[in-house]
């Protein structure tokens, strides 16, 4: 894949590293958007305050030395609810667990979903204006923004799915019209049932992706990976960003020759956990997947988003996740 780097003028080194999509929000930002829902802020007020912190995380990234950025998701609430609240054809509804103590606003499809305008471009757009190195840009996958909403229009999850589907292929193209290079498709449900994999999740990513001028990567975390592989690597794009961590490293036990058709970002750091991974800790992990994967096609980035750590911890984190890469970088060199 690395030949898509040079057509798309992306200058990456051996092992990219990247962060999987949400930061830290300041708890300022929090409290302002509770007010923004109650119709007690106006959106201008609000996305000032969401600039702020796009720009002082775009700059911890450039500190980090990231290789890919992104802007942060300071502007979404959750994946889906989001995306929900800037579609036609879908309401909010009550509060529901998504996992362990986090939980969203499911929305409700209630009539034909519809995409009028883009969700996202604008806040890729000024976080891609802050830095000169290439920002990915991150949207949320038709599967989970489908089974994670409640169906009152469509006669089937098939329908529901293909449905949003075509609607966010006008978000990807309006991305990449503006120049986004990199895009990431969050699918986290998609090994919720693993039948529908090749039933009609294919068909889905291949209306968001085909002929599209950009490097896809879909992030999946959650579920049992062990009964969609080796069928996920099927699915059109040139990036499959898996949780390893958080599970010790179990899928990388199912990886067998087949896996080298893509490219792998493996999450090397738990975002579940408060503890910051030691350099060496880190590099062992590298190391280990290595011993599988061909390092010109391994991409380094946390297991998920790390917006339910403190600024702090995402920071250590991500630091030690680069160091660590650049120390691995320096042996494969020299071998």
């Amino acid at each position: 894949m690395r030949k898509k780097f040079s057509k798309y003028g992306l200058d990456l080194p051996i092992l990219p590293t990247t962060t999987v999509g949400s930061l830290p929000k300041p708890p300022k930002l929090k409290k302002l958007r509770k007010e923004h829902l109650k119709g007690e802020l106006n959106k201008q007020d609000l996305r000032a305050i969401e600039d702020e912190a796009t720009e002082k995380w775009v700059e911890i990234q450039e500190d980090i030395d990231l290789d890919i950025l992104v802007d942060g998701e300071m502007y979404r609430g959750d994946m889906v609810s989001f995306f929900a609240r800037n579609l036609n054809g879908l309401e909010i509804g009550g509060l529901v667990r998504s996992y362990g103590n986090r939980y969203y606003r499911k929305p409700k499809i209630i009539e034909e979903i519809i995409w009028d305008q883009p969700v996202t471009l604008d806040y890729w757009k000024f976080a891609d204006s802050l830095t000169d190195k290439p920002v990915k840009a991150i949207i949320t996958g038709p599967y989970t923004m489908m089974d994670w909403s409640f169906d009152e229009y469509y006669h089937s999850r098939k329908e529901a799915c293909l449905s949003f589907a075509k609607v966010l292929r006008n978000e990807v193209e309006s991305l990449v019209d503006s120049g986004a290079k990199i895009i990431q498709i969050d699918e986290p449900a998609i090994a919720v049932r693993p039948g529908e994999l090749m039933d009609f999740v294919d068909d889905a990513i291949n209306i968001l992706t085909r002929d599209l001028d950009a490097y896809f990567i879909i992030h999946a975390c959650y579920g049992t990976f062990n009964e969609i592989y080796p069928g996920i690597l099927d699915l059109d794009c040139d990036n499959l960003d898996l949780e390893l961590s958080n599970d010790d490293f179990r899928l990388a036990d199912e990886f067998d020759e087949r896996v080298h058709t893509k490219d792998i970002s493996a999450g090397v750091i738990d975002v579940h956990t408060r503890e910051i991974e030691d350099i060496k800790v880190v590099k062992s992990r590298i190391e280990n997947l290595l011993e599988i994967l061909d390092s010109k096609k391994v991409w380094i980035d946390p297991d998920c988003g790390l917006k339910t750590r403190k600024e702090n911890e995402a920071r250590e984190k991500l630091a030690n996740m680069v160091e660590a890469t650049k120390i691995m970088r320096k042996e494969l060199l020299k071998s």
